[in-house]
């Protein structure tokens, strides 16, 4: 007997792989994948799906794991992280949004005040899955804008729900207010807070019981059960599914095992949500994108635009960089995967017709089609701007160590941009040889806790030169940077070079293949990540297999030179007898004016002969040879990378000046 069902279903899924794997050829979202996925299924296209009811039955259950998911996934430390941005950043982006979408549609497009309402709840929501997935595929998580993005994400993950919960309230606005209706609210939340009283003190329990026996079909079970029962709860009492589903994922987050019940549940949670974007996707008429191509495209311009004001303008609200306002708000200018929750929910009670339905599904798409490249484009855009006549406090943010930038920085001492987990080590060991250090970071959050510490930190933002002329740049002895923004990283060496030419600039990469460019636009030394993570696992995983200490270091020795070859630096075999690798030290010198080695070559300086130093790599001004030959001429201000053992290092350092 054939199933309806069971053809949907491989019918959806065969359908989505060949869309995807389209998508992700064109780094489209999956998001974008899945919607038009529907669209193609749907009965506005091919027609390939029938049973739609059917459908939109696993769509429910998808949205009913979605929400426990984020339930789950809600945690009180990911709000004191980003407390600053979460309650600041996260309501006022929120409450802009809905009061300029209200005032728009209310006085200008002529919405009732419900409607107008509704479309504020929509468009104040933004894409979590697509944001998240490209600051992590750029390394921005931790960057200034990178935090005030998921502090505002986190947050309209949350509202989303008192959003839910408000949306019958808007569609009996106008009729006649019913006490009995209040009653029956007030009675459903209080039988929603019994219920979370005896699940937060019996789930813990339930659990441990369960993870006793370490059966992990019995804890999926478990989980599931916590989930649809707490719903079905909810639903009964005149509540929604989603909202009792979100309170199980908060009973469940509170517990030791919420990381477990994530890991088992996520697999179910994509595949039926997939379903009802899937589910999104038929609803769109394809005739009327084709009648309404330009209506369209306008819309969509107009809400990347006013979303992108709103959210950059509550960014520089908070006192950040005209550049991290500016890559703020392009990040969530696009609408979310919530406002199609809230807007089936919405076309259902009436709140919107099916005109701006279908208006609303195409906008949706069409912006979160174009985010990951729009978010690509935005560093170009906001390096732009920041060239622009404005006023340099715009620029810079606000600077809450205005009196004491003021002062001269010491002489000699190391300007440390951000501080993390790096900049905070680095700041400790200064701190313990006595070295004179301060501080640059564009985390006005940080700053106070840190200025309270003690630390000598400074807020701006250090791709400017005027902050780095007010950190004493030119005094510096050197410059580490340290932040997890690639694109700031680069135009913060470049600024420091061409305000101190002499300086020592050292920087890290996320990728190894970046070092290159790093070097390329005046650093002295680059560190990657990526190369340094390797060499750190292999050396712990050798040390706990005895290894000797001489073998790792050998180990680690090959990999550097292996590293040294992929970036074309001369290979240390082909010009050197092989140095011990327990004594062997890379460092940058360069030669200052009136140095006998000034104009002689590689050769007839004697520097492998004499000082026992294998130059490999130089840099001059703005470029950097890579192919050092034997006839290779050295000059006034080189900065020659060199290897050798630490006293010859320290015999040969007065021909040279140490950047």
């Amino acid at each position: 007997m054939e199933i309806q069902i069971f053809k949907e279903i491989v019918i959806i899924f065969a359908l989505s792989i060949a869309v995807l794997l389209i998508c992700h050829r064109a780094g489209l979202p999956s998001v974008v994948g899945f919607l038009i996925t529907g669209v193609l299924c749907g009965p506005h296209c091919l027609g390939l799906v029938k049973a739609i009811d059917d459908v939109d039955q696993l769509a429910t259950l998808g949205v009913v794991l979605l929400l426990f998911t984020v339930g789950m996934e809600f945690s009180i430390k990911n709000i004191v992280k980003y407390r600053y941005y979460f309650f600041g950043g996260g309501v006022l982006q929120v409450l802009g949004s809905i009061a300029t979408c209200f005032l728009l549609g209310k006085y200008i497009i002529g919405f009732s005040t419900a409607s107008a309402i509704f479309m504020g709840f929509l468009l104040a929501l933004s894409s979590t899955a697509i944001v998240l997935r490209a600051l992590d595929e750029t390394g921005d998580s931790e960057s200034a804008h990178g935090r005030l993005i998921i502090g505002v994400l986190i947050f309209q993950d949350i509202v989303a729900v008192p959003m839910m919960l408000l949306l019958p309230l808007l569609a009996g606005q106008g009729e006649e207010f019913d006490i009995d209706h209040f009653y029956n609210l007030l009675k459903g939340l209080a039988f929603l807070l019994l219920t979370a009283v005896i699940a937060f003190r019996g789930v813990p329990k339930l659990l441990y019981y369960v993870t006793r026996t370490r059966k992990r079909e019995l804890f999926l079970l478990s989980v599931l059960t916590i989930c649809f029962v707490v719903a079905w709860v909810t639903s009964s009492v005149g509540l929604s599914l989603s909202l009792g589903a979100f309170f199980a994922g908060l009973v469940i987050s509170e517990s030791e095992y919420s990381d477990e019940a994530i890991g088992h549940v996520l697999p179910f949670q994509e595949i039926f949500t997939s379903f009802f974007f899937v589910s999104m996707g038929m609803l769109l008429d394809v005739g009327f994108v084709v009648h309404q191509p330009l209506t369209i495209m306008l819309i969509t311009v107009l809400v990347l635009s006013l979303k992108c004001v709103v959210c950059g303008g509550i960014g520089l609200l908070l006192g950040m960089p005209l550049r991290s306002a500016v890559l703020a708000g392009v990040a969530l200018s696009q609408i979310g995967e919530f406002a199609f929750v809230l807007a089936h929910s919405g076309m259902d009670l009436g709140l919107i017709s099916d005109y701006n339905y279908q208006l609303f599904l195409a906008v949706s798409i069409l912006t979160m089609a174009v985010t990951p490249s729009l978010m690509q484009l935005s560093h170009q855009f906001s390096h732009h701007i920041n060239r622009l006549p404005l006023p340099q406090r715009l620029k810079t943010g606000f600077n809450f160590a205005g009196e004491e930038q003021s002062q001269k920085a010491k002489k000699g001492h190391i300007v440390i941009v951000g501080f993390g987990l790096r900049g905070k080590h680095l700041a400790k060991a200064a701190k313990d040889v006595d070295l004179p250090y301060l501080i640059l970071e564009t985390d006005p959050e940080t700053v106070k806790v840190e200025r309270a510490n003690g630390e000598p930190i400074h807020y701006g933002d250090p791709s400017h030169h005027s902050v780095l002329l007010h950190a004493g740049i030119k005094d510096a002895r050197a410059v580490a940077v340290v932040i997890n923004d690639a694109a700031a990283a680069k135009r913060i060496v470049k600024a420091a070079r061409d305000l101190n030419p002499s300086v020592y600039i050292i920087t890290r990469t996320l990728y190894f293949k970046d070092v290159q460019k790093m070097f390329h636009i005046g650093a002295d030394d680059v560190i990657p990540d990526e190369f340094g993570s390797s060499l750190e696992i292999f050396t712990r995983v050798l040390q706990k297999c005895d290894v000797s200490q001489s073998h790792i270091a050998k180990c680690a020795h090959t990999v550097r030179m292996e590293g040294y070859e992929t970036l074309r630096w001369q290979s240390l075999e082909k010009t050197a007898t092989p140095l011990d690798p327990n004594e062997a030290r890379i460092e940058t010198l360069r030669l200052v004016d009136g140095s006998p080695l000034i104009g002689k070559t590689i050769v007839t300086s004697e520097l492998k002969k004499a000082h026992g130093l294998t130059v490999v790599l130089i840099k001059r001004q703005n470029q950097t040879l890579t192919a050092i030959e034997a006839d290779t001429t050295l000059q006034a201000s080189d900065a020659l990378v060199v290897v050798g053992t630490p006293e010859n290092l320290d015999r040969a350092k007065h021909l040279f000046q140490v950047t």
